[in-house]
């Protein structure tokens, strides 16, 4: 295969959601509410729709005639891609949303990155995909913050899902061959240096990646501009207005005054 390399990269990052998304499909019409049901159920057809469209351009990319249903149904389970987070299985709800808000947070910083793509196709995907992937990450922290803030026993079965997949988030941020290969030519995402984001020191900046400390330093000159026009500026520009309006009174006051003292002569 020519592009062989393109071609496995786009399998890893749909395989995760064909997975995620098929786990979801299996809850359908048994959410504890009628509401999270089916928000749970668009979740993950959100994720079956991004899937279809990274299958689509892997055909392309294949150039051997298969369609997007021969590649996600006709391969035996060792050729899926997939991170094992992704398909752990429906333990209890809690254990849900645990799975999908990590897989969540990862999704969306990787997507970010995506939109920037030297691909034009996976680029597109992803800033579709962004979209979605920051409503299902919101979804999924509300019902974690729900959940854990809760009764004892959700406290706890929302602990524990959340102990149990932690040890399952580190292989989200592996780089494989065609991942490596892929994000050297600018086409992929070096998923490793969203793991070095997350876990940045800030007593450490000094050995931090040129180009994050780059990006700190410019959000912390803008931070500082900001603050230092709303507290020393902006606090100045209503006592200059109300200065000059007591002016014009003033001024205007003194020609009334001057106008009598003409009439009385």
């Amino acid at each position: 295969m020519k592009n062989e390399n393109l071609y496995n990269y786009i399998l890893g990052i749909a395989d995760n959601s064909l997975i995620l998304g098929q786990r979801l499909g299996e809850l359908c019409g048994h959410g504890p509410s009628l509401e999270t049901d089916i928000a749970g159920t668009n979740i993950s057809l959100d994720l079956i729709g991004q899937t279809r469209s990274y299958y689509q351009y892997a055909t392309k990319v294949s150039e051997e005639g298969k369609t997007e249903d021969d590649i996600a149904f006709l391969r035996i389970e060792r050729e899926y891609k997939n991170v094992l987070l992704v398909e752990q299985p429906n333990t209890h709800f809690g254990y849900v949303m645990g799975r999908q808000y990590l897989f969540d947070v990862y999704h969306l910083m990787m997507l970010q990155q995506l939109q920037f793509s030297k691909d034009e196709t996976l680029a597109a995907i992803a800033k579709k995909g962004i979209k979605e992937v920051s409503y299902h990450k919101r979804f999924s922290g509300d019902w974690i913050k729900r959940l854990g803030d809760g009764t004892p026993e959700s406290t706890t079965k929302m602990q524990e899902a959340i102990n149990d997949l932690w040890g399952f988030t580190a292989e989200l941020f592996d780089m494989t061959d065609a991942d490596t290969a892929m994000a050297l030519e600018g086409k992929g995402v070096d998923v490793s240096k969203l793991k070095e984001l997350n876990e940045l020191d800030f007593e450490q900046i000094a050995i931090w990646p040129n180009e994050v400390r780059i990006v700190v330093a410019a959000f912390v000159a803008i931070l500082v501009g900001a603050l230092s026009y709303y507290m020393l500026i902006s606090p100045k520009v209503p006592i200059k207005g109300a200065a000059e309006l007591k002016g014009q009174e003033r001024r205007l006051q003194l020609e009334a005054k001057y106008r009598i003292a003409a009439n009385l002569e």
